[in-house]
């Protein structure tokens, strides 16, 4: 056999990661306030960037009245005016729709092909990303806020979803001495759920740290403090209930009211002291600072939903097009072409990327409060199983797209603001084949608990025998598991516990 070299001419696409495609990728799981830091990077790094003013109009006369004879002046693309329904691109126009997984299997490339004019870019260019360079003393140096501090113990402490959904409402009515603001039935009304849950939730967040946080009043937060201390006798209980004769010094009076004698009454007075009638002010005070929701829901007139993006939370970018035609067209060397060239794209990217995730983010939270339209009309008890997959194949994007979209984004409904990822929930099966969501199952787990008596506790087994009679086809281990994650005693403790009545 005969061995003969020849040459071979094969076409193939292969999908890269250039600096362009990463910057849109990241773009995606951006939160505003992140997303507004970096593009105020980029706007110091690229002189073809710019604030939209409100003179999109002027500075479009103006290129063209600067642009050469015979060329028309390109529009200055705007990053938030392309977020319009009108201006959506086709599923296969989606540059941020990518399967990461085939992306490293890729092999190598200055362009991502079926994407023209987008290059690989230079060292200098727009299209890379900043990383942190704080040093790890600097970031280890940050001071907890009191709404970090609540919601890390939330987590810890409240397992259940809907009481964790309650905590964070009831965190979000603080004010900056720790004190719960408004009534807690404008939670349970804004939850549709029943007023004992949220006081129940309400006695829980009760016992976090600091001590005295969420009281309703002076003499709530000094009693929380003193039971936290073990202090809270009935004597005590007296004098809390006459801070005005505190106030006023009269011993005589306290003494009386309390039945102690004058020793044991400044002993009382000295405890009464040492507390913090302001337990918050120890912490940096964000609570004040809501959460700035990506994308707004509301009622149509229709009895519909209407879903917006929230505008303040886009950056409003666009190419200098006047500045590109002016320095264009002055620059000699080659390096200084490439340079401008470099820096035109860049800048046209971030505008196209900028686009293209509000789209995305739009396109997912709509799909959202579709699948989810129950919760939202009747409150969390209809909450149904859901999944990325789900999602991301009617809107025809892939899974990890979805995830991204999902990272830090909010929400502002009727019942509140929530992070999109609150609403895929896990499924159990049905034996009417129906699904149910893994949320709603612990909330019934919990609501039987809830109703048993002293002669009737029910055991693992009696729970899963009731919960398939509502068509809940569910393992005993499988209760027994949700059961600890809710923090419920075991039948043969709770029967002790109600014995003992506590």
């Amino acid at each position: 056999m005969a061995v003969t070299q020849r040459l071979e001419l094969r076409q193939s696409q292969s999908l890269v990661m250039t600096p362009q495609l990463q910057q849109a990728i990241k773009l995606l799981q951006l939160s505003n306030m992140e997303l507004a830091a970096y593009v105020e990077r980029e706007l110091e790094r690229n002189p073809l960037l710019e604030h939209d003013e409100g003179t999109e109009g002027e500075e479009s006369d103006r290129a063209e009245a600067d642009a050469p004879a015979g060329k028309a002046a390109v529009e200055p693309p705007d990053s938030l005016d392309l977020t319009k329904a009108e201006s959506l691109p086709a599923n296969a126009e989606a540059p941020l729709d990518t399967d990461l997984e085939n992306l490293y299997d890729s092999g190598p490339g200055d362009a991502w092909a079926g994407s023209a004019g987008s290059q690989r870019t230079g060292k200098d260019s727009g299209g890379r990303f900043e990383t942190d360079e704080r040093s790890i003393d600097q970031r280890l140096s940050e001071r907890v806020t009191l709404r970090g501090h609540l919601l890390e113990q939330l987590q810890m402490d409240i397992r259940d979803p809907i009481g964790r959904m309650i905590g964070i409402h009831l965190i979000e009515m603080l004010d900056e001495a720790g004190y719960l603001t408004g009534e807690i039935e404008q939670v349970a009304r804004a939850l549709d759920c029943d007023l004992a849950r949220v006081e129940a939730t309400l006695a829980a967040v009760q016992r976090f740290d600091p001590p005295g946080i969420f009281a309703r009043s002076l003499r709530e937060c000094l009693a929380l403090q003193l039971a936290d201390r073990n202090r809270l006798d009935p004597a005590m209980a007296a004098m809390l209930d006459h801070l005005q004769l505190v106030a006023k010094r009269d011993l005589a009076a306290l003494g009386r009211i309390c039945g102690v004698e004058d020793e044991d009454l400044a002993d009382m007075l000295a405890e009464i002291k040492s507390l913090d009638p302001k337990p918050a002010q120890a912490y940096d005070f964000e609570i004040a600072e809501p959460i700035v929701p990506d994308v707004l829901m509301h009622r149509s007139p229709d009895g519909g939903w209407i879903v917006e993006l929230n505008s303040a939370t886009l950056p409003r970018v666009l190419v200098n097009a006047r500045y590109h035609t002016l320095v264009a067209g002055k620059v000699r060397s080659k390096a200084e072409k490439d340079y401008i060239s470099e820096q035109f794209q860049a800048a046209n990217w971030l505008v196209r990327s900028l686009h293209q995730r509000a789209t995305t983010i739009l396109k997912v939270a709509g799909e959202i409060i579709r699948q989810q339209d129950g919760f939202f009309r009747k409150g969390v008890r209809h909450m149904k199983p859901l999944t990325l997959r789900q999602i991301a194949e009617v809107i025809e994007m892939h899974e990890s797209t979805v995830s991204r979209v999902t990272s830090n984004k909010y929400i502002a409904t009727p019942r509140g603001i929530y992070e999109l990822k609150y609403f895929f929930t896990s499924a159990i099966p049905g034996t009417d084949g129906q699904v149910h969501s893994a949320e709603s199952v612990r909330h019934r787990i919990k609501a039987l608990v809830d109703a048993e008596n002293c002669a009737e506790i029910l055991s693992d087994d009696t729970i899963v025998e009731l919960l398939r009679r509502d068509g809940i086809d569910i393992a005993r281990r499988t209760v027994a598991k949700y059961r600890g994650t809710m923090r419920i005693p075991s039948s043969v403790q709770r029967r002790r516990d109600k014995a003992l009545g506590t």
